[in-house]
Order: C-alpha cells, then structure tokens, then sequence
C-alpha cells in the first residue's frame, strides 16, 4: 500500500495551506466525538471554483451546527489529496472523478461521500474549456497533435477528457504532450507560448478569455453532458471508525452544494476569499452545477475512458468507491 500511494502521488505538490481554524478541544485528528462539543477536522480542496460551496457552507454555518470546525489546506489536484487523505494527514477531500477511479483500481482505499460539482450540461458555455492564446493558430482539438497542453496533474479527468475531445474530432490522443501546471499558472503559460493548449477551469478560463484566448471544445460535455467532475471523498478506514462524523460531513455539504447552487453571486464573491480573481472578471464566470448525488452513468463513461487510455486495467469497482 505504501508503494501504491508513492506512485499515487507521484508529480503532485502542495501549493498552499490556509488555516480555517487549527485546533479546539475535541482535536485536530477528526476523531467522532459523538454529539457533545466541536470537531476539527482536516479538508484538502483545490483553489477553483468548483469548491465554493464548502466555503458558503462554512460562512453559513452548515458545517458549526453539525458539530463539524472545518481547517482547510489547498493542494494542486486530486493526486495530491487522494494519498493525504488516506494517510490520515486529512479527514475529507475533494478530488475529480477520475483520481478516485485510478485509486480504487489500485486497491487505494477511498470512499466517496458527497458530490463534488458538475459540468453545466451546455457545449460551449460550460465552466471549463480546452483553451488557446489569442491568435493561435489550433482552431480545434485534432490540431493538438504533437502539441504541449497544460493539465493540473497528469493521468487525471484533464488529461482523460481533452483525449476524448481530441478522438471526437478525429485525431490521436497519444499524439497530445501533456505537462503537469497548476491551474493559475495556465493563463500566463499559454500567453507566453510554453504550452499550445490548457485544461483550463474556472476562475482560470475568464483570465484566459480575459486576455483574448479560446476555448476550441468543451470537454467535459464531451465526455457526457451531465459529467460528475469531481467528488468529496475520506479513507475507508476513516469511515469504518467514524460513521457519524461522516454522515453529519456529508448532510452539511450536501446542504452546501443545493445553497451554492441557488446563491450564484454569493459564489462569486466567495471566490475573492482563496484564489486571485480579479473583482473585474467576477461577472464573466461561468458556474457549473452543484447537483446533490453523483451522476454514475457519466461516471461509467469515465471508467471506460480510463480502460481505454491505459490508466487501468480494469474498470473500478463503483459500489465500492459511490456514496
């Protein structure tokens, strides 16, 4: 297990850690105290959008009145997370959908127990895109061949999707160079040509808008409409000895993502608090949807696709990993 978790996490650093709160008398560890008195527990998320809801909830109170003080810390990606969580090092994370596939395949043991967020069901208007710098010469997917793309960590739904846009548009995948960047460091990257293409999410892609870039597809609808991006996530373990810590987690982020969903501008305004946006592009955001349950037929699809591009051998075993 601990070689499996090495290679996990292989390429993956910790960019930033923010204190949300660092100890009280229950501890730091997250242990289930039962109903009495506050437990802190330790949430890896990533700086984009897609976990504005956890910080709504937070300021609303969703996670104080369940008895939960939430102490976040940022990390580049789901490759991070995965094995911090696991190692007992977080109580919670959020990873995309296909880290956690790639984990269960490799008997990492993961379980998920919320939603994370959703693509907006829309072509060409959904909150991530496969994006160029102003005046590049790649109008659509195919022209990547041979070609550097930026994807926040590699053999991820990044890479997995933008390889289906790619095939949709009758080119070869493996022809594509992926690199590993963070998404704040896209914008600049494309600007200055060290990369020809970027899997670029917001706040990132209104920078990139912002600058005169593109996106030429929008992968996630690529790979199914209603894709379930990324999900919150524990160990096994950590669910076994703490089942009620965990459910009371999963009610106060269940109620996080329907308050995000329905408070659009409450969302933008949050964002200002963990990532750089500029106040000025706030309004040029696109949001993707916060639904309360995962999609599994999209995550079927992405299990197929992550057969298909070699990232394993089997598909995982979905009972095992869905809440």
């Amino acid at each position: 297990m601990r070689r499996l978790l090495i290679r996990f996490a292989a390429g993956a650093v910790f960019v930033a850690a923010t204190a949300c709160g660092s100890s009280d008398s229950s501890g730091s560890g997250g242990e289930d105290k039962g109903s009495g008195g506050t437990t802190t527990v330790k949430v890896g998320l990533i700086p984009i959008l897609d976990v504005a809801p956890v910080y709504l909830g937070q300021k609303q109170g969703f996670y104080s009145k369940r008895g939960i003080k939430l102490e976040i810390s940022l990390a580049q990606g789901g490759a991070a997370i995965v094995p911090a969580v696991v190692s007992g090092q977080f109580q919670f994370g959020i990873s995309n959908t296909t880290s956690l596939l790639v984990a269960q395949s490799k008997n990492v043991p993961v379980k998920a127990v919320a939603n994370g967020v959703s693509s907006t069901s829309k072509d060409d208007a959904d909150y991530a895109g496969l994006t160029v710098r102003k005046g590049s010469p790649v109008t659509s997917p195919k022209q990547l061949e041979g070609r550097k793309v930026a994807a926040n960590t590699l053999n991820n739904i990044c890479d997995t999707s933008i390889k289906e846009s790619v095939r949709k548009d009758g080119g070869d995948p493996s022809k594509v160079e992926f690199v590993e960047m963070p998404f704040d460091r896209m914008p600049a990257a494309l600007d200055k040509g060290q990369v020809d293409g970027a899997c670029t999410v917001e706040p990132a892609l209104a920078t990139v808008r912002a600058a005169g870039g593109k996106s030429i597809a929008s992968f996630y609808y690529d790979v199914d409409p209603n894709l379930t991006v990324a999900m919150y996530f524990t160990s096994q373990q950590y669910a076994r000895k703490n089942p009620e810590l965990v459910k009371r987690f999963q009610e106060a982020t269940v109620e996080s993502l329907t308050y995000a969903d329905s408070h659009p501008e409450e969302v933008r305004q949050i964002l200002t608090t963990y990532t750089k946006i500029p106040e000025s592009l706030l309004d040029e955001l696109t949001l993707p949807r916060w639904p309360a349950e995962p999609d599994r037929g999209s995550i079927e699809r992405l299990s197929e696709l992550g057969v298909q591009d070699g990232l394993f051998e089997e598909a995982p075993d979905l009972d095992k990993l869905l809440p």
